[in-house]
């Protein structure tokens, strides 16, 4: 693991960065730590989406986005699962965009190289998304310019304006939205320079993409399980271990 950031180098196919945020706190999980150095099974949580983005063989690098003053502990929490595997550890920022931020001015040289073309960014309180699906997002991301894993939340419909009736179209249903995000980078970067300078502070990747990438974004969304789910609170950890099996 280091934490200098990736310089351009020769040439090379265009390939996806991941970044995975630990920057949060424990407050709703009710722990006295990060939430993502919370163990599920035999590792921190972090470890679980940080090991599966290293699995995928066309992504280079793995970013985690640290609280400030926690880079040293996210390292230790994380080497015994990474082995020699380079994971580039940077600090965030107040807010999840400041974070995101501060990843994308860490890619930004490579990806002014041509050397990325897809940045994926993903929760890392969300240890069960597995490779078919930051697969599947990176792959339409590609493809269409941005992609994002959605839920359908049963029994829920759009609250109808005043004087009008409940929409009774099964495609007005609500539907959640979860990371891994993935966006054609070049895009992405320029969104979140605009993004910064409007003073914008946006609740996910998407929100910012939507409303500042060049052109408009295109974003598709990407059927998810609810096997996906982000640890909140200390009910959530029960519920993930039992859907590891």
């Amino acid at each position: 693991m280091s934490t200098p950031a990736p310089a351009a180098s020769d040439p090379v196919p265009p390939r996806a960065a991941v970044v995975v945020l630990a920057a949060g706190s424990g407050t709703r999980v009710g722990a006295d730590v990060n939430k993502v150095l919370l163990t599920l099974r035999d590792r921190p949580l972090l470890a679980w989406s940080v090991q599966t983005a290293l699995s995928l063989p066309d992504v280079a690098p793995v970013v985690v986005v640290c609280r400030p003053g926690e880079r040293t502990t996210i390292a230790q929490a994380l080497a015994p699962h990474v082995g020699d595997r380079e994971v580039l550890l940077i600090d965030g920022g107040a807010t999840r965009q400041a974070s995101e931020q501060a990843a994308l001015d860490l890619l930004a040289p490579v990806v002014a190289a041509g050397e990325i073309d897809v940045i994926a960014i993903h929760d890392g309180a969300r240890p069960l998304a597995g490779t078919d699906l930051f697969e599947r997002v990176i792959a339409i991301a590609r493809e269409y310019g941005g992609a994002v894993p959605t839920l359908e939340l049963a029994g829920l419909f759009p609250r109808p304006a005043i004087g009008t009736s409940m929409p009774t179209d099964p495609g007005s249903r609500l539907v959640g939205v979860q990371t891994p995000q993935a966006f054609r980078a070049a895009p992405l970067v320029a969104a979140y320079a605009a993004a910064r300078a409007a003073g914008f502070d946006g609740t996910d990747t998407a929100a910012a993409f939507a409303q500042f990438a060049p052109g408009g974004g295109t974003i598709r969304a990407v059927p998810a399980g609810a096997r996906n789910l982000k640890v909140t609170f200390a009910e959530d950890l029960p519920v993930a271990e039992a859907l590891l099996g």
